[in-house]
C-alpha cells in the first residue's frame, strides 16, 4: 500500500515543483539601484561652496517666529556662501496658507532667494523635495519637519539643516560650524 506522502505520487510530484517555481521566482534577479558616482563613502563631493539649500515651509516660519534672517544665519553656520532655494511646490503651499503668513510669503519672494522650477503637479511639497533631492544630491535640506528630516536621512550624501537653540545646525556635515559635536 502506498502511502498519501509518497512522493512517486503525481499531487506530490506538482506540489513540489510549483514549490521550486515560486522559490525560483523569489530568488530571480533583483533590481539594485546604481551608487552615485559622486559620493566618496558617505561623502559627497558634489557639495561644496557656494551651498545650495532647498528650504521648507516650516523652516521658513520657524525663523520667522525665532527672528533670525535666513541667507545670513545660513552662511553663520556652513561658514560659507549659501544660496537659499525655494521649489514650486513649497511656494504654492506658502501661497496656500493664507493671511496669516504673508510675511513668510513675502519673505520667500525675495530676490536673494533663487527659485527652482519643479515638474510635479499639485503634489505634496514634502514629497517634491525628496524627489529632488534624490534626483540632484547637490543640495542641502532646511526643514523642521521630522519625518521629513528621517526621510532625507535615507538619501545618502544628502545633509539636512534644522534649528535647534535660536541657531541653524546641520547634521551628516561635518566640516560645518552649526554641527553637532562628535564625542
Amino acid at each position: 500500500m502506498i502511502s498519501p506522502k509518497d512522493i512517486r505520487l503525481k499531487e506530490n510530484v506538482v506540489k513540489r515543483e510549483e514549490k521550486r517555481e515560486a522559490t525560483k521566482k523569489k530568488k530571480g534577479p533583483r533590481h539594485v539601484e546604481q551608487a552615485v558616482s559622486a559620493l566618496f563613502f558617505q561623502y559627497n563631493t558634489q557639495l561644496g561652496p557656494p551651498y545650495y539649500v532647498l528650504v521648507d515651509t516650516n523652516f521658513i516660519n520657524f525663523s520667522i517666529r525665532q527672528k533670525l534672517d535666513i541667507v545670513r544665519s545660513m552662511m553663520d553656520c556652513l561658514l560659507a556662501k549659501a544660496t537659499p532655494c525655494i521649489t514650486n511646490c513649497v511656494m504654492g503651499e506658502l501661497e496656500k496658507l493664507g493671511q496669516k503668513y504673508k510675511v513668510a510669503l513675502r519673505l520667500a519672494k525675495d530676490p536673494r532667494f533663487e527659485r527652482i522650477p519643479c515638474n510635479c503637479k499639485g503634489t505634496y511639497a514634502d514629497d517634491c523635495l525628496v524627489r529632488m533631492v534624490t534626483q540632484w544630491r547637490c543640495f542641502i535640506v532646511a526643514t523642521c519637519d521630522k519625518e521629513l528630516r528621517s526621510r532625507i536621512r535615507k538619501v545618502p550624501g544628502v545633509p539636512c539643516m534644522y534649528i535647534s537653540n535660536y541657531r541653524y545646525t546641520v547634521e551628516r556635515m561635518p566640516e560645518a560650524y552649526g554641527a553637532p559635536k562628535q564625542g
